[in-house]
């Protein structure tokens, strides 16, 4: 194995912050960062907010004595409270919104706030996303014990930022390695390489879909393979390009190649093989899967379409289609959306599913859970069904 000349050691600061309770908070990493039950306004701020009570309530709070309307925006924090309007704070006299909401199922929700008419990350929420695209905020809605994708007390895995050359995109790319806990290099390793969506940044996998925690804690159960697990930046071209769609499938195919897969063969101790490769993605990753990693079955032999999918497959991939022996070299195969975004992508969805059936491809059809097109989804999905269903 080749030695790493170009890495960055990513400790556990790249899954978002948790805190514990009381006087831990902003120490350690735990499943209730938002219960605030020492009252300390967050370092910088000025007032607390969110706050996250264990019946599941939050209070939101801004100090913005001088504007005339606040408003709790952000799809999956209204979907989670049924709730298709943004919901309006109440001002008092010295200028503090206020807003409380729930009870709301634990997990962790995405808003922004609305201020006179300007979404904006919460100023004083220490838990701030960030991406190719305008900030946000996340709120944390703890159960009464460690959900599937917290950091526990079990073995970890490391995560290590590579930044190398793209000779087919002019420039200099990033991607996120993870390894097991145990990794020995004299073993091989099958590789999940595991896409982002539209807007995403490559750790956007480790940032906010927990994948290190949640592929942590499933290894700790005994319910996946240990894997290394591969996340590139599958952003090839501004997505507000006109030409995006049309030019995106061939670049990512060139860099995949050319560049992704050779560069983790070659820094890592592989399975070197189309049996010891996945591909899978949310979204645009999705249809990344399905556009490029269908056309490319001599490098890939399981699948994961999250949150996505074509309503003309056999167009998109007709030597896919087309070839008899395509039901033989399909090892794993997933197509998985939530249950609230089934006007959203659930055609595209079901008319590969149909696909795969017409011509005999074994796969799971999952539709499940309380999310929409969202995080929440795409934690579930990886968790529930597509690390425990590789390479077995």
């Amino acid at each position: 194995m080749k030695p790493f000349n170009k890495y960055l050691l990513i400790t556990s600061f790249l899954a978002a912050p948790l805190l514990s309770a009381a006087q831990q908070a902003n120490v350690n990493l735990d499943w209730a960062p938002q219960r605030n039950t020492g009252q300390l306004v967050p370092y910088g701020g000025n007032v607390i907010s969110p706050e996250v009570k264990d019946d599941h309530t939050i209070t939101f709070r801004v100090k913005a004595p001088d504007a005339q309307k606040v408003e709790l925006t952000g799809g999956p924090i209204l979907l989670a409270l049924k709730s298709k309007n943004n919901i309006p704070f109440t001002k008092n006299s010295e200028g503090l919104w206020t807003l409380t909401v729930g009870p709301v199922k634990p997990d962790i929700y995405v808003y922004r706030l609305l201020i006179d008419g300007v979404a904006v990350a919460d100023p004083n929420n220490t838990l701030t996303g960030a991406s190719n695209q305008p900030g946000y905020s996340n709120v944390v809605v703890h159960d009464s014990k460690p959900a599937y994708y917290d950091a526990q007390n079990v073995p970890h895995g490391s995560i290590t930022r590579h930044i190398y050359h793209s000779k087919v995109l002019n420039g200099e790319r990033e991607m996120f390695v993870y390894t097991p806990p145990g990794y020995d290099p004299e073993k091989k390793y099958p590789v999940l390489y595991l896409l982002g969506g539209s807007g995403e940044l490559a750790s956007g996998w480790t940032v906010d879909g927990r994948a290190n925690f949640i592929a942590d804690n499933l290894l700790a159960e005994g319910k996946m393979v240990p894997m290394i697990i591969a996340m590139p930046n599958n952003q090839v071209i501004h997505r507000n390009d006109p030409d995006h769609l049309q030019k995106t499938y061939k670049l990512f195919e060139e860099e995949l190649r050319n560049q992704i897969v050779p560069f983790v063969d070659a820094h890592y101790s592989t399975v070197k093989d189309r049996k010891g490769r996945a591909i899978a993605g949310l979204s645009m990753g999705g249809r990344h899967t399905q556009a490029v990693g269908f056309n490319a079955i001599d490098l890939f032999s399981s699948f994961g379409i999250l949150s996505a999918g074509d309503l003309e497959p056999e167009k998109l991939n007709p030597a896919f289609f087309d070839d008899p022996k395509t039901r033989e070299k399909v090892d794993y195969l997933l197509i998985g959306l939530g249950t609230g975004e089934q006007d959203f992508v659930g055609k595209r969805s079901a008319a590969t599913h149909a696909a795969l059936e017409r011509i005999g491809v074994k796969h799971d059809y999952f539709i499940g859970g309380d999310g929409a097109h969202d995080w929440g989804t795409w934690r579930l999905l990886l968790h529930g069904k597509l690390l425990p269903g590789l390479f077995k």
